[in-house]
């Protein structure tokens, strides 16, 4: 869900405010990008401290949520 609002505040909601001049879709979609990326980051975090995963990961799956498409990366080689 994180991966995909960024999407949309990347290619939808920012075009729209730079190009159209409608700002409101930057507040809303980023507000929601907001939230999931800081449960993204405490549910990284918890499993870091409950399923033991290294700190070489933690900070893989955290710089990849900054990433556009980072997340399909993470899908595909972590989470399968």
């Amino acid at each position: 869900m994180e991966g995909i609002s960024l999407l949309l505040l990347y290619f939808f909601a920012m075009p729209m405010k730079h190009f159209f001049d409608e700002p409101i879709y930057v507040k809303h979609i980023g507000m929601a990008h907001g939230v999931l990326f800081i449960l993204y980051v405490i549910y990284v975090f918890m499993l870091w401290y409950k399923k033991n995963i290294d700190l070489k990961q933690m900070i893989i799956f955290n710089f990849l949520s900054l990433i556009p498409f980072g997340f399909y990366y993470l899908d595909k080689k972590y989470l399968q």
